[in-house]
């Protein structure tokens, strides 16, 4: 740990990198929050649907397909 610390300590301008990311990780994490918070109830509802018309789209575009 030591090799890492001492590496670390001779690289000009590393006391930046922490704060940039923690940062990154906020500004990424309150844009997530805050669309979550206000999409839409449809939109929510049709993408918890969304797995499961796969199948049924399959299902009907073979049956289009077949007349």
């Amino acid at each position: 740990m030591k090799i890492v610390i001492n590496t670390l300590e001779q690289i000009g301008g590393v006391e930046i990198y922490p704060i940039i990311s923690l940062l990154i990780f906020f500004s990424l994490f309150a844009a997530v929050a805050y669309l979550s918070l206000t999409a839409k109830k449809d939109y929510i509802d049709e993408m918890k649907h969304m797995p499961f018309s796969d199948d049924e789209m399959q299902k009907s575009d073979n049956h289009n397909l077949e007349q």
